[in-house]
Order: structure tokens, then sequence, then C-alpha cells
């Protein structure tokens, strides 16, 4: 199952901006306008992250985070301020409640998806060692750089997959491409990579339109004919 990531904006062109942007990415995204409403979906989907502007009506992000740091079984939750509220006053205070980390609107998404990636690796090392009922998945791993059980597999995303000069694989549809010629299925990749079998799906396309083959079993075949591992 893909990660839940908690996007809390009274600003809709912002909550559908990350939404996305984060959908894009592999996650799956839930979507509140106010904190109340946030409050009330982190107890109901248990999100692995949250992402919340500061000034908002009802509830505020500040008051969001307390409530959610006042409850054991989320005091680890990752949370993020993307806020335009960026005075030094304001990011303290935001640290002193339990942010993770602050980022001044206008943002980069590109900054943003490296931050929740960050997240979400430190958050899976610390629910290995202590899981409770908001933890990721027992076979979580880093989502950055992924370590299997099986030593085959290590040893293969441990080099760089190179089919031909003509040819360039980005990183993850190297891991992508690893994980098939290891025989795993749509569903089973994006369980090891933290993403969706759709998302899987388009990056596996993408795979067979860049070494012109028709199938899985055609791509596996050209590819173990043709990769040299550096």
């Amino acid at each position: 199952m893909p990660l839940t990531i908690l996007v809390v904006d009274d600003d809709l062109g912002t909550r559908l901006c990350l939404s996305d942007y984060l959908e894009i990415s592999g996650y799956l995204v839930i979507k509140a306008e106010n904190g109340q409403q946030a409050l009330d979906l982190v107890e109901k989907s248990q999100p692995h992250l949250i992402i919340t502007d500061i000034a908002m009506p009802k509830m505020d992000g500040y008051e969001l985070v307390r409530r959610v740091r006042a409850r054991p079984s989320f005091r680890l939750l990752p949370v993020i301020f993307l806020t335009a509220h960026t005075s030094t006053q304001d990011r303290v205070k935001g640290y002193q409640l339990g942010c993770d980390i602050y980022l001044p609107k206008p943002f980069e998404l590109v900054e943003l998806g490296a931050v929740v990636r960050s997240l979400l690796d430190r958050y899976a090392l610390i629910a290995q060692a202590s899981p409770g009922p908001n933890s990721l998945p027992t076979n979580s791993k880093s989502l950055v750089t992924e370590k299997l059980s099986k030593s085959d597999y290590s040893e293969t995303v441990s080099q760089s997959i190179i089919i031909n000069s003509q040819i360039s694989l980005t990183a993850r549809e190297q891991e992508v491409l690893s994980l098939l010629l290891n025989g795993l299925s749509n569903v089973q990749i994006g369980d090891r990579l933290h993403l969706s079998p759709r998302t899987i799906e388009k990056y596996v396309s993408s795979l067979l339109r860049k070494t012109d083959t028709n199938n899985r079993a055609e791509l596996v075949r050209f590819t173990m004919e043709n990769y040299f591992a550096n």
C-alpha cells in the first residue's frame, strides 16, 4: 500500500497543487481545509506524514500540531509546516510545538518532495524499532536507498544498469527494472518501493518504450542480453 500523506490548507489551489504532485510521486493523499477537519482525519486515516499551513479557520496549524503531539501514538508523526508565516518567532513557535520542517511559501515542489522522502525515511527506521498503530508497514525500508533481504537484488541495485549508450534510465526506473528482473509483480514492486501499482505500471511502460519492447518478458530478455553492470 502507498504511504498516506495528509495535506492541510484552507487554500484550494495549494491543496490541489500539493495533492497532484504527491500522487504523481506515488503517495496516497488525503486533504483537509482546516485544523479541526485534519485532526479528525488523523484519527480516522492515521497518515504517515502531515503537511499543514498555519493560518486557517476553526483551528490553525499550531493548535493542530499541539493536539497531534499530545496523543502518544502520534508523537513521532512527521509534520511539515508549509506557510507564509516565516518570521523567526513563528519558526521557533513551530519547532517548539513539534514540527519537523518549516518551509516558507512560495515553495518549490522538488524541495518539498525531497523533504517528504527524507522524513519518511527517518520515520521508517523509527517505526521499525518501535512499531505503533500508525507505523509504516512492517516490510518498510528506506524510501530512497532500498535494502531488501534478497542478496541478489541488493547486489543488482548497488550497481548502475546501463543497457546501451542510447538508453538512459532514471534512478527509479533502474529500481523498478531491478525488481522486475527478480520476477516481482507490479503490486510487489509497489510494496517494495512504497508506490502504487498504477505508478509502477507507468514506470514499466516507460521502460518498454525506451527499450522498444512489447511486454515484460521481452523487456527482461532484452535487459539480460544487453545490460552491463558497472
